[in-house]
């Protein structure tokens, strides 16, 4: 016979057993793997699991042969990176903070696993483990130890969920509402009769009827309440539905009790307690649903189908109507007025303008024409376009912003692991307390109702439910609202550290400035050149290089006619400038050429002629400083070893920076720009703006310049957009790419400035502060709220039906206070 694993129970090769003695007892098992959660299930002391576990029911570990038919689902979802195997999933059943707690809990224990968090909004799980040590089986297998059901992800399944949610949670409340309200009328009656006298089967009928009454409110509207209290014990563990359930639960028994003995009757406790807490459920659940919304906009801004072109029989391209899923990068598609663009891709013909409002929260259309970039999910203007797709699927910016501020809303502020610690413990911990009030009132010589009546309230008060939502409604308003501005906030976390920021270094170019130099003067110092010739002159040959000085000039000479020269000999100088030979200059007025001649020509800095031996003249050595004094920076055009004319180029500075410097100012944050060009260069723009300049700073001088004010205490927000910002992106207590950054910009950043805009940067400070600050009311009420309320409800000052209003009304303040955001960020 092969032996069976002690954990999966499933037979093996007896050569594969892995045996080990653990509590004086031997064990087999058939992986380590079986044999390591086996052990941990003992080290958390929950043994008695093995005990009672079944195949069958919520609570039982998944069989590969019970996963056959979803695991394809499963795999499909399965993301494979440098850092392990990932998936999301939706974890049905999720009811409170415990909840979330209790499940990355035990995955952040699975062996194996490296990363497990889960939105509380949206019931989504993001699990990464090693798929050397563990396996999807096992990721599933832990969820549903847990009494929980994983389901494959899907914005659909979320969204239906929460409606379904929302339904039966309404149904459920309008029944114990309407119930409780009758319940109230007989025992009205009752607590009458009591004091003033009431005929007996009178009083057995009343009775009776609010026994009726109750037991529905109990089973049906407190039926989740029950299932996962119910979960709970199955493996010896509790959470706040517990304290829900055991307090109605007691009043119930305990007045079924008294009305079979001739006592008085407490149903209206029983009954009223899960009346009210589903108030606050309910009212908690319509109040995640608007917090993701901001999500839940994106993510119907995708397209299902698209047009791509095709070619016809005649030759010529016909638009055809496909799902999205089937375009590929490189299809080309056929965009009407007025239709959402289906994916990212790159203008190739056409003209028009096109609303990204909520993509990057800019308002104003933004012209496109061919070779300009568009996003999916955008709204076309009055123009046709033809788009070539350039990424599809979980690549489009859409999906990036939806995927990053879903991790945002699930990310945690260190100012939570407070609480989740105090959620850990403290249910077992109120339990016991309620149960030494009880005993401890009983043994004064209070009478057994008062004293049950006492230790139920200690129980209902207790609920740390206002504890466990502090943070993650806060968090998810306030990262839905940075969205709607068009800031992506990368997780909750950066929220809290931009809150605390004290100093904002922004780098110069692309930041600060526009990013897209213009030639701003052309100075002639050959009299025989004209001005124009000069530009085309030095266009010609900047039309082969890459650098921005060189695509600034060509842009300028755009409107001239072509220069008549033939290039050749083309070499790129890093750091210095281009040489080029170029023939056929018979439209060019020198005295010395011909058309024959090969002219040598030298387009760059100091540097560069003094390599060739180039002299510059006095004179235009002077001139060219003035020029390099208001932040210009300047090409010396050198035609047969003589400097022909200057050419000066400034990157302009952006319209906003001014207006958003003030408002970092206004918020006590010291700015200072950071840049790689010259001293000159860059204390120009600096002085303008009136903020420290450090210039020519390379990426690891920069990364060293944010180390340098962290080592003195500061808190340090870096915005960048280049990929030599990366390393100084990573070292700031806070990184901020713009949205038109290369992607390892924005991989390293924190937050993403989807929006090209640098008020933004303040406008994250400033949102991170408020949403820091809601925060810390909403963990102070909790604390404030049970430090007070239990001490009274263990004093009998509290009834428990007042300590049910109590508690739910701590847990409704949290969610008001927090979507009072909206309104102080408005």
């Amino acid at each position: 016979m092969k032996p069976v694993c002690d954990h999966c129970l499933l037979e093996f090769p007896e050569r594969e057993e892995v045996r080990v003695e653990i509590a004086g007892r031997a064990h087999v098992f058939c992986c380590g793997g079986c044999r390591g959660v086996f052990e941990l299930v003992h080290a958390e002391g929950l043994g008695a699991y093995y005990d009672t576990r079944r195949w069958e029911g919520p609570g039982a570990p998944v069989r590969p042969d019970g996963l056959e038919a979803d695991l394809p689902a499963f795999r499909e979802a399965v993301r494979h990176g440098e850092e392990g195997d990932e998936i999301e999933v939706y974890v049905d059943g999720i009811r409170c903070a415990s909840c979330v707690w209790l499940n990355e809990r035990l995955l952040s224990r699975t062996p194996g696993v490296t990363f497990a968090r889960v939105n509380y909004a949206t019931h989504r799980a993001r699990v990464r483990w090693d798929p050397a040590r563990a396996g999807l089986e096992t990721v599933l297998g832990r969820i549903r130890a847990a009494g929980y059901l994983p389901k494959p992800w899907s914005d659909t399944e979320q969204a239906a969920a929460q409606r379904a949610e929302a339904r039966d949670l309404l149904v459920r409340l309008g029944t114990a509402g309407f119930l409780a309200s009758q319940l109230m009328i007989y025992q009205a009656a009752l607590y009458a009769g009591y004091f003033q006298g009431i005929d007996a089967g009178t009083r057995r009928l009343m009775e009776w009827i609010s026994l009726g009454l109750t037991l529905p409110v109990f089973f049906y509207a407190g039926a989740p309440f029950l299932r996962a209290t119910a979960s709970g014990l199955r493996h010896l563990r509790f959470n706040m539905d517990s304290l829900v359930v055991f307090g109605s639960g007691a009043a119930l028994v305990y007045s079924v009790f008294q009305m079979l003995r001739g006592g008085e009757v407490y149903f209206d406790t029983a009954a009223m307690i899960p009346t009210l807490v589903l108030v606050g459920r309910f009212v908690e659940a319509s109040a995640k649903g608007r917090a993701s919304e901001a999500v839940a906009r994106l993510a119907r801004l995708a397209p299902r189908e698209a047009r791509r072109l095709a070619r016809g029989a005649g030759g010529w391209e016909e638009p055809r109507s496909v799902p999205v899923a089937e375009i590929r990068p490189g299809d080309r598609l056929a965009v009407v007025p007025g239709e959402l663009i289906p994916l990212d891709g790159t203008v190739v013909d056409g003209a028009s303008e096109v609303d990204e409002s909520l993509v990057t929260g800019e308002s104003r259309p933004v012209a496109k024409a061919p070779g300009a970039a568009v996003i999916g999910g955008t709204v076309n203007g009055t123009g046709a376009l033809v788009v070539e797709v350039t990424r599809v699927g979980k690549d489009t910016v859409l999906a990036g912003i939806v995927r990053a501020v879903e991790e945002a809303q699930v990310a945690k502020p260190r100012i939570q692991a407070v609480a989740d610690r105090v959620v850990g413990v403290f249910v077992p911990a109120m339990l016991v307390l309620a149960a030494g009030t009880l005993v401890f009132w009983l043994a004064r010589g209070a009478p057994v109702d008062r004293a049950l009546m006492t230790g139920i309230s200690v129980v209902v008060i207790a609920c740390p439910c206002a504890l466990g939502l502090a943070t993650p409604i806060a968090v998810i308003v306030s990262t839905g609202l940075a969205t709607q501005r068009g800031l992506l906030v990368k997780g909750g976390d950066v929220v809290e550290r931009a809150g605390r920021v004290t100093v904002v270094l922004l780098d110069k170019t692309g930041t600060v400035t526009r990013g897209r130099p213009v030639l701003r003067e052309v100075v002639v110092v050959d009299p025989a050149l004209g001005r124009e010739a000069a530009l085309a002159l030095a266009a010609a040959v900047e039309s082969r290089s890459e650098h921005h000085v060189g695509r600034a000039i060509v842009e300028a000479a755009r409107a001239l006619p072509e220069a008549a020269v033939e290039v050749e000999g083309f070499r790129a100088v890093p750091g210095r400038g281009v040489v080029a030979r170029v023939r056929e200059m018979g439209g060019w007025p020198t005295p010395t050429s011909t058309p024959a001649d090969a002219a040598s020509i030298l387009i760059g800095n100091r540097a560069l002629l003094a390599d060739h031996g180039v002299s510059l003249g006095a004179d235009a050595d002077a001139r060219a400083r003035g020029l390099e004094e208001r932040g210009e920076t300047v090409a010396f055009l050198a035609v047969r070893g003589a400097v022909a004319a200057l050419l000066s180029v400034a990157d302009v500075v952006r319209d906003e920076a001014p207006e958003a410097i003030a408002r970092l100012r206004a918020l006590g944050v010291r700015v200072a720009l950071v840049s790689g060009d010259t001293q000159i260069t860059t204390g120009a723009v600096a002085a303008a703006l009136g903020v420290e300049a450090i210039a020519e700073a390379s990426p690891v001088e920069k990364r060293a310049v944010v180390a340098r004010r962290q080592a003195k205490g500061r808190r340090v927000l870096f915005a960048g957009d280049g990929i030599n910002d990366a390393p100084a992106l990573t070292q700031a207590d806070v990184g901020a790419a713009m949205g038109r950054g290369t992607d390892v910009t924005m991989e390293s950043a924190d937050a993403v400035l989807v929006r090209d805009d640098l008020r933004l940067v303040a406008e994250l400070v400033r949102l991170s502060r408020r949403t820091l600050a809601v925060i810390r009311q909403n963990v102070f009420w909790a604390f404030f709220y049970n430090a007070i309320a239990i001490p009274l409800a263990m004093a009998g000052l509290l009834h428990p039906i007042v300590a049910a209003g109590a508690m739910a009304a701590s847990s409704l303040f949290v969610v008001l206070n927090s979507v009072r955001l909206r309104g102080a960020l408005g």
